[in-house]
């Protein structure tokens, strides 16, 4: 198969510059070929079980499987972090957020991230502040494990533990800075979302509970208002549909200076909340 067969075989569900961006990057990470090995036609050299492993390849993306799925990892902040369907493709707007967290003044001592995933948040966070202790949970033994595994791979100390972000614990630990990004998709936005990412990426992680779609913010803003130090912030990715009623919330518990930022996209993406 030459790069031209290849990308013309993803116009279906891509446009074409994706199209080639998506057959270029499984060309380049799971078969070490460069643009220039690329246009020099070295795609069709690849050996008889390098085309049978990329035909395989390409019938997933056929498929509508994200291309992080099909290579086993993603791009965030830098580094390449491992992914399956068990966790989230990592986005560039949580990279965003990392970025706001590490813009603060301070650096914190102890730092939580809730829901991990990947762990793309807290690994990152990890490694740009090693002064910090760094937590992270999850409840999906799946995620748990590819999250430590990452931070393996990338020597990022980081202690993860399996826990339900709606049943936090009520031990004395004092954290101060607390993230997450937890399920925010409202199940009525499903109709306009790609066919992809409902297809392949996990539901739990995506869909919040139709009957209050900002619960998991609401369990999380009373866990952190009990458990951030003074001073401590609170930083949440946002679903634009409910930023409003979250920052409404938090503000009835006592949080202060609670900011809203708008991601690349122009959307109301992160928001900063402060426990006097």
């Amino acid at each position: 198969m030459s790069y031209e067969e290849l990308w013309h075989r993803l116009t279906p569900l891509y446009e074409a510059g994706e199209a080639k961006a998506v057959a270029r990057w499984v060309l380049d990470v799971r078969f070490g070929l460069s643009m220039a090995d690329i246009l020099c036609g070295k795609v069709t050299d690849l050996s008889a079980n390098d085309q049978a492993e990329l035909e395989k390849m390409m019938l997933r993306l056929e498929k509508g499987e994200p291309v992080q799925y099909v290579v086993g990892t993603a791009d965030f902040y830098g580094r390449q972090f491992h992914v399956e369907p068990g966790v989230l493709v990592p986005r560039p707007e949580t990279a965003e957020l990392c970025e706001w967290i590490l813009t603060q003044k301070s650096r914190p001592s102890a730092l939580l991230d809730i829901g991990t995933g990947s762990g793309c948040i807290a690994i990152t966070l990890a490694l740009e502040m090693p002064e910090t202790k760094v937590s992270a949970w999850d409840i999906s033994d799946a995620a748990l494990g590819i999250a430590q595994g990452n931070a393996k791979t990338l020597e990022a100390d980081v202690c993860f533990e399996k826990q339900d972000a709606l049943s936090p614990p009520s031990d004395s630990r004092r954290w101060d800075v607390i993230v997450s990004n937890p399920p925010y998709i409202k199940p009525q936005e499903r109709d306009g979302m790609a066919e992809n990412v409902l297809n392949h990426e996990p539901e739990v992680a995506l869909f919040a509970p139709e009957e209050n779609p900002i619960i998991f913010y609401q369990r999380i803003g009373d866990y952190a208002w009990k458990s951030l130090t003074s001073g401590g912030l609170l930083f949440y990715e946002l679903n634009p549909l409910t930023a409003n009623e979250v920052s409404t919330y938090l503000s009835r518990l006592g949080f202060e200076e609670i900011e809203i930022r708008q991601d690349l996209f122009g959307k109301q993406r992160m928001l900063k909340a402060k426990k006097r």
